[in-house]
């Protein structure tokens, strides 16, 4: 009998929520009986059309005339992973949720799946006998119920029954005045076994930060993709809205998802980014030189929304170029002060939007194309990035051409993968911009 089948039987749980993340990180699946799904579960018989791979954001799918996905085609099969069964703690039933692979009946992976992305990166580490550790930082905010799209949102009313009116980084009254939804997220994470670790008031109205202790890259995708959900559905039994927009409010800061990552030696254990006397290994300063390199052409994995370039300005507690520096927050790739088993490079770049298991393959990919071409970074800056050139892609559009180009980037994440990501992007642009917004009302509308 399977760990899957003992934890359903041992926890009498009554229903279980199959999950895969689409490209935008949206758990997309199916929801079944617990005696139900064992039989399916064995008989490999959980099935979805592949085209949840190219699923956008709006719920509709892309077109398929380019030839990514065969319309025709027969469905896929979502294949349960033991390894990442988690309970549902806001239902009353006893219900759990399992993140699932995709796959072909024949058991080959799906390769426009984002979980078989991350794996496909992952797999370059193995074979080198290397394991990448990381730890995101995961910024969102919490704002008062928004029924109608073209409203502004409001921050969520605290305690005190006022809106904040500044901004009130790591005060710890300030995060206070949400103990009742925070409470609940700790409470939640600790009965899905999700690690998580601190939590601080953001610099924006309503905005929390929380913390994951550091661990193997699929399990942190697995549990941040997991923990998006739980956050919103924490929110939600407050009558408020967690968001993870990466640009929710006009002239408040955006919602990060900052990534810390290490590389261990499998046989040592070793940190290979710190050298026996505590300096930097060459490993980190070129992993260092492919993330300046690469990471402008990986945004349409990191920064994937129309949405995402507005947090990406100057002076928003958000890089704007490729700088690299010890300590120090306006890069987009900080090396904080650490131990060598603790030495990492964090990428400021990713926002809270982006899809995690894209997201980690999109940093680590770039970091690993400077460690196999051996990358020198420029010169670590001391004082501020923002004083310097904007290097980083303005538009989604401008990412998705950087993208297109990107050989050795395409060459690891798949072609197939890349050319899905070009089509769900593109006509997810062209959608928005078929909208007219409220600034073009209210400017246009009787001056020109």
């Amino acid at each position: 009998m399977s760990r899957l089948q003992n934890f359903i039987r041992e926890n009498r749980i009554t229903e279980v929520e199959c999950l895969v993340p689409d490209m935008s990180g949206i758990p997309r699946g199916k929801i079944l009986p617990a005696t139900k799904f064992i039989q399916t579960f064995e008989g490999r018989g959980l099935r979805l059309p592949e085209a949840v791979c190219v699923q956008m954001v709006t719920g509709r799918f892309a077109e398929h005339d380019e030839g990514i996905i065969d319309a025709a085609a027969g469905d896929i099969v979502m294949e349960p992973d033991e390894n990442a069964v988690f309970m549902v703690p806001w239902y009353k039933e006893p219900t759990c949720q399992v993140v699932c692979d995709l796959v072909e009946h024949d058991g080959a992976p799906v390769d426009i799946s984002a979980r078989y992305v991350l794996r496909r990166v992952l797999k370059l580490y193995e074979e080198k006998g290397w394991m990448p550790i990381v730890a995101p930082e995961l910024e969102f905010f919490l704002v008062a119920i928004n029924k109608d799209p073209d409203y502004p949102l409001r921050p969520a009313v605290g305690l005190n029954g006022r809106e904040e009116s500044g901004r009130q980084a790591y005060g710890i009254d300030a995060v206070n005045e949400f103990d009742p939804v925070c409470e609940d997220i700790y409470d939640y994470c600790d009965a899905q076994g999700l690690d998580i670790d601190t939590l601080t008031h953001e610099a924006g109205a309503g905005q929390i930060e929380i913390n994951f202790n550091h661990g193997k890259a699929l399990d942190l995708a697995d549990q941040v993709f997991i923990f998006k959900r739980t956050v919103r559905q924490a929110a939600l039994r407050k009558n408020i809205y967690a968001t993870f927009m990466a640009k929710p409010m006009q002239y408040q800061p955006g919602s990060a998802m900052h990534i810390h990552q290490s590389v261990l030696d499998i046989e040592t254990g070793r940190n290979v980014f710190a050298n026996p006397d505590g300096s930097d290994s060459d490993l980190l300063k070129y992993f260092v030189g492919g993330l300046q390199k690469f990471m402008p052409a990986a945004m349409p994995l990191v920064a994937p929304n129309v949405n995402s370039y507005k947090r990406l300005v100057p002076h928003a507690d958000a890089p704007i170029n490729v700088h690299w520096g010890r300590d120090n927050r306006t890069t987009s790739f900080r090396v904080p002060d650490s131990s060598p088993a603790a030495r990492r490079v964090e990428n400021r770049i990713p926002g809270a939007d982006a899809n995690p298991y894209l997201a980690l393959a999109a940093t680590l990919a770039c970091g690993w194309l400077g460690i196999q071409q051996k990358l020198e970074p420029s010169d670590p800056i001391t004082g501020s990035a923002y004083k310097l050139a904007h290097r980083l892609p303005q538009t989604l559009q401008e990412s998705l051409a950087r993208f297109h180009s990107a050989r050795p980037l395409r060459e690891i994440l798949g072609e197939r993968f890349c050319e899905a990501v070009e089509v769900v992007k593109e006509e997810e642009y062209w959608l928005y911009n078929s909208v007219i917004s409220a600034w073009e009302r209210e400017n246009l509308l009787l001056n020109v």
